[in-house]
Formats: structure tokens, sequence, C-alpha cells
């Protein structure tokens, strides 16, 4: 009996699903075949082997009918094997079988089979069984389509919004560095030198291993940009000086590092507030690049023996995004071009910052520095200004 496919998905079937029958008496084929093609596309297999090819094949059963009393390899020897198969293992089964001992049907379903008919098989049954686990398989599918179609949005607009944030950040920083006419590709190249040293230490010591996570350190890579934000708040006469600072002068311009800490600060605040956040809340995790670059605005001036400023903080009381950045900034110092000064040599670069382990940097991040000094002087060409002192 021909019946349209409006009627069949009113009555629950799928016209498109496909069924694998598995029955080693042509009998059974004939007769279950017969029942379920008016509704289905149905594939038959008269032994387990076969029945194994069939299940792995481009276009996979929906669901499969398998026999128990099979000779060479018997329907739980089948269901074992699409089990231990990636390919295969998700295929739901249906165990068809005249054995009726209740031992049979359980040791069936605790192998993982969805359902159990007995034979000889009744239409009605065979059918309402058929249909209810199909509809449960498409049901499943759609989810983990939908699941799919939810993650890939969820990932562009994860994408999208690290693009938003990052040409924010860089427009910020920009901002900075437009007052400050001889840093050129400054911020380029100290985000690149945290890279480095950051991917460096978490390789090299176990201690760093988690505090600079893959995801933690892309934050403080990404927030390395804004650490002269402050600047904006630095006169012309002073940041653009083309001589030596006078010690009035040089007070001043160290307070960049404070003005940055506080606007990033304020900018937290305001978050909060806007959203109606205590400053007490739980940590927020949507924050945390704001937190980091405000240590890194606030602190890279601060010195591992606590001779920095602004708050002279010691040691490992120091940020760990705040050291990386301290000995990024001072290297790119040295190596070009200044209004005030001309380009440091690599080597002599190297000797100063060397000769500042224990006191101006972290030892363990000058030591990082060290094993991957041929990467820092290739960034430096990479971005350069203008030709450095070899």
């Amino acid at each position: 009996m021909a019946l349209n496919n409006s009627f069949l998905e009113r009555r629950g079937y799928v016209p498109d699903s496909t069924i694998l029958v598995v029955d080693d008496q042509p009998e059974n084929l004939t007769v279950i075949g017969e029942l379920l093609r008016p509704f289905y596309r149905v594939r038959v297999a008269n032994s387990g082997i076969t029945a194994l090819r069939a299940a792995a094949i481009a276009h996979q059963p929906d669901l499969i009918l398998l026999d128990v009393m099979m000779p060479d390899m018997d329907g739980y020897q089948v269901f074992e094997s699409l089990k231990e198969n990636p390919d295969t293992a998700n295929i739901p089964v249906i165990f068809v079988t005249a054995l009726g001992a209740e031992q049979d049907e359980e040791r069936g379903f605790k192998m993982g089979a969805v359902d159990y008919i007995a034979k000889p098989v009744k239409p009605i049954v065979l059918l309402a069984r058929v249909r209810s686990r199909l509809e449960l398989k498409h049901f499943g599918d759609w989810l983990v389509n939908q699941n799919a179609l939810l993650e890939d949005e969820i990932t562009r607009r994860m994408y999208d919004n690290h693009l938003i944030q990052d040409a924010s950040l860089c427009a910020l920083a920009g901002l900075a560095e437009t007052r400050d006419t001889d840093t050129g590709n400054h911020i380029f190249r100290t985000q690149a030198y945290v890279n480095i040293l950051g991917k460096r230490l978490q390789q090299s010591h176990a201690r760093y291993a988690q505090e600079l996570i893959d995801a933690r350190l892309a934050m403080i890579v990404n927030a390395a940009p804004l650490h002269d934000i402050g600047k904006i708040g630095i006169p012309d006469h002073i940041l653009l000086k083309p001589g030596k600072l006078t010690a009035e002068e040089f007070e001043i311009m160290k307070t960049h590092a404070r003005l940055g800490g506080e606007a990033i600060g304020k900018a937290i605040q305001r978050t909060l507030k806007h959203h109606e956040l205590s400053k007490n809340t739980a940590h927020l995790p949507a924050l945390d690049f704001l937190y980091v670059a405000q240590e890194i605005a606030a602190y890279h001036h601060e010195k591992w023996d606590g001779s920095g400023y602004p708050n002279q903080l010691a040691g490992e009381v120091i940020p760990l995004s705040a050291r990386l950045m301290a000995l990024a900034d001072v290297f790119d110092a040295l190596v070009t071009v200044r209004i005030y000064k001309t380009a440091t040599s690599f080597a002599e670069a190297k000797r100063i910052i060397v000769e500042g382990r224990g006191c101006h940097f972290d030892p363990d991040v000058v030591d990082a520095f060290m094993n991957c000094f041929d990467e820092f002087t290739e960034i430096t060409r990479r971005y350069h200004d203008e030709a450095v002192n070899e």
C-alpha cells in the first residue's frame, strides 16, 4: 500500500530513514523487509560480518534490527563489534530473537540495545517499536545539529567580540602613541616580546604553567598595548621634550603609570556601577581583561628590588603581567631611536638587561629573555622604525 509522505509524517514515520535488517534466515529478511519498505529504506544482511560492513558504509543506517541467533557470529558479538567502532557506536540497535528467556532480554539491554522484539514478529509491534526509536534517533540528531549550530554561533560572536576588543584597545593605545612621536611600532614590538617571554616561561617553568595558561597569556598579550595609556595625561612640553628631562619633569613623567592604572580602574568601576554590580561582587571573568590591563599600565615600571614606581612594589608582589611588560618595555627603549637618544646595540641592550637581573627585573623573566634573545632581535627588525645599531 502506497502512502503519501504527509500521511507518514503525521503518523510519526520519517520517509528518509534507513533500517538495516540482519538475519541469517532469508524468509525472516523477506517478512520484515516487506513490513518496513512502505515506510523506510531497507537494507538486509544475512550474517554478522556482512552486517558490520553494511553498517560502516558512508550512508549509515538510522536503526539496526539485529537477530541474536546466527551462526559463526551471533547478534551479541555483532553488537559488541558495532560499539567498539567509533563510526558505528551510536547507531541504535533493536534485538530481534526467538529467545524468550528473561535473562537473554536483560543481557541485551545491559549491553546497550534500545529495544527487544520477540519472534514471531507482530507487524503492529514491529512498526510501533521502530517508529518510536527512529523518532528518538532523529530528535537526538536534531539536538546535536542544533548544539553544533549554537557552538558555531558562539564561536563566531566570541571572535567578533575579540576583534572589536582588539580594535578598541589598539585605538586607545594609538591615541596615547600619537602624542609620543618617537615610539612608532613600540606597541607592536612590546606585545610580541611579551608573548615570547610568556610562552618561554610557560614551557620551561612548571610553576608558571598554570599562571600562564594559553587563555591567560593571550589576555596579557592583548592588554600589553595599553601599558602607556597614562601618557595621555602628560603635558606635551614634557612628553615631547627633545632633551633630557629635569628631575621635576621626570617626576611628572612617572605619573603616567598611576594615571593609566587609575583610568582603567575607573572604567572597571563604571562598568560595575552601570550594571548595578557591587565592588565586592564575586569574580567576573568578563572583566579579567581590564584587570590585567590595569596591572600592566600601573605597575610596568615597578622593579624587582622595590626601587621602581609608582608604589615601590617588590618581587612577586608585582603582578607577573607587569614583570613581563617591564623587560619588554626597557629592551625596546634601549634598541630603538627615541627623540632624546640613539639606538643601543643589541649586545649592549642584552648586557644591560642581564645586569638588571634580580634588581630591576624578575630573574626568571631575564632567564627566559636570554633563552629567546634571537627572537627578540628578529621582532625588533621586523617592526623597526629606523635602522637599529647591531
